[in-house]
């Protein structure tokens, strides 16, 4: 047993804990409790202790039965930051008051919620109560710890400090899982084991690679498909395709041809028309071999899900309103929808006065330009003559799109208002779809009816919603679950188009 000497009285003074004695921590007479009854001790020593923080729970309210068998810690101060947040109306708010219910309903028939209790993974939860005062005061590492962040009431250090505590106390391991890159560090810098949350995470390659996978064939299968439009190979030859993939059959260097692969295992030619056409309006011919794929995507019936990356410039957001004004004016659909979730570069400039369309506007403008070009009607070039005061246009005259979303026919509206509703056979837009968070992004697929097809496009590099990152927001988390699906394709653009200097830019800045 180890003893301290309190200087004043000289009287040996005893820590309120003992050494370890078996697999127990013997607690002082002085209030009689024990480690279990903080929820320091595990129920048993073999899987690892994964201590949660409170991101994580906003992040994914359903991580707590995504860890397997082992044993998950929830301390009471996260709790307490939670609290913070089940009032908002917002799906941070609603993931905070999910994450109370599920743990309300795990807990319900437990006699003590800091023993644990067992999970859908087949491991534990538990509460685990972290009291300064309770501490081991001869604890090398503790004393370390707050000489180093002396400040013992902010949240972050308790985790920190509980961490080391239950490190203590428990031979398995002990793992922190946090969002929040600060307090990796600090978790590193002081000995504790670090992950991030993975769960909803694409690999790094999925993110980084917009190249279009090339498949060898001989001069005979390429003119055998160039020909008839379909061709089936050696699946050892197309090993990892995912159907409605689009790759390039080539033979040669110059002998190419990009293909879809379908669901019955053959390769298909692209569907495309000569230009995407408005009425009284601009065309659109694509420009490289990416915005043809997306053409391709876009127009075909069994396709009901279409993602798309690509970098600034690169026409994602021009060729999908064209795509889909060409196929609401075909009658395809009954109407047009595009939309964009509300996520500010930078500071923002305060309330936006005005009506809810007024307040909305500046959110929605890249939307209403791409809408604007599309179908304004086409005016040749040179100098304009002087006209008749008598036969000026009207100021007040409204633009094209503008008499259509006065007829329903087309919609365009901020992202956050689409819960509870239910989308019926429309083409829908969903622009900037890179900060969205993985649960907003299954809210809207969830939205959509039987006829609608949804388009979510965006860039993975720009991203201003700091709960999310390159692989972990809504867009790529929404193209790796649902790849392969005989409704779903993916598209990737990396050339952009326009400008040199926008291209640039976005390659060298």
């Amino acid at each position: 047993m180890i003893q301290r000497v309190d200087e004043s009285t000289q009287v040996p003074m005893f820590d309120e804990y003992s050494q370890p004695d078996g697999n127990n921590r013997k607690r002082s007479s002085q209030n009689g409790t024990r480690p279990v009854d903080f929820g320091l001790k595990a129920p048993s020593q073999v899987v690892k202790n994964f201590v949660l923080d409170t991101n994580v729970l906003l992040h994914d309210p359903a991580c707590l039965d995504r860890f397997k068998d082992n044993h998950l810690c929830v301390l009471v101060d996260v709790l307490s930051e939670l609290d913070k947040f089940k009032s908002e109306q917002t799906e941070r708010g609603a993931n905070a008051r999910r994450v109370h219910r599920r743990l309300t309903e795990m807990f319900s028939c437990a006699k003590k919620v800091t023993q644990g209790v067992s999970n859908a993974g087949g491991g534990t939860v538990r509460l685990v109560i972290y009291d300064p005062s309770s501490c081991p005061k001869n604890s090398e590492e503790l004393n370390r710890f707050y000489r180093i962040f002396p400040d013992r009431e902010r949240v972050d250090h308790r985790i920190l400090a509980a961490c080391l505590l239950l490190k203590e106390h428990n031979s398995s391991p002990v793992v922190l899982v946090t969002k929040d890159i600060n307090m990796q560090l600090k978790a590193r810098a002081v000995g504790i084991e670090c992950q991030d949350y993975l769960n909803d995470k694409v690999d790094v390659r999925e993110v980084s690679n917009y190249e279009t996978r090339r498949i060898e064939v001989d001069a005979t299968e390429l003119q055998r498909f160039a020909s008839g439009g379909e061709i089936q190979l050696d699946e050892q030859r197309w090993l990892g395709v995912a159907v409605n993939e689009y790759v390039l059959l080539g033979c040669g260097e110059k002998q190419t041809i990009p293909a879809r692969l379908g669901v019955g295992g053959h390769f298909l030619r692209l569907q495309l028309p000569e230009a995407l056409k408005i009425p009284d309006g601009q065309s659109l011919k694509p420009m490289n071999l990416g915005q043809r794929c997306l053409i391709d995507a876009l127009l075909n019936p069994d396709i009901s899900l279409v993602t798309c990356y690509g970098h600034a410039g690169t026409g994602k957001t021009l060729v999908a309103v064209a795509a889909g004004l060409h196929e609401m004016f075909n009658r395809k659909y009954n109407g047009l929808t595009v939309s964009r979730p509300v996520v500010a570069m930078g500071d923002q400039l305060g309330y936006l006065p005005g009506s809810l369309d007024e307040k909305m506007r500046p959110w929605l403008q890249p939307i209403h330009d791409a809408l604007d070009l599309l179908m304004r009607p086409a005016v040749p070039l040179g100098p304009r003559r002087k006209q008749q005061k008598k036969d000026a246009p009207d100021s007040g005259a409204k633009k094209p799109y503008e008499v259509l979303m006065d007829q329903g026919i087309l919609e365009i509206e901020a992202l956050c208002y689409i819960r509870g509703r239910s989308i019926p056979n429309r083409f829908f837009i969903l622009d900037e779809a890179q900060q969205l968070t993985p649960q907003e992004a299954k809210t809207i697929v969830t939205r959509m009816s039987r006829g609608s097809k949804l388009v979510l496009v965006g860039d993975p590099a720009q991203i201003d919603n700091p709960y999310v990152d390159s692989r972990s927001n809504g867009l790529v988390y929404t193209r790796n679950r649902l790849k392969g699906q005989p409704f779903a394709a993916h598209v990737a653009l990396s050339r952009g188009e326009r400008s040199e200097l926008a291209e640039a830019g976005a390659q060298l800045m």
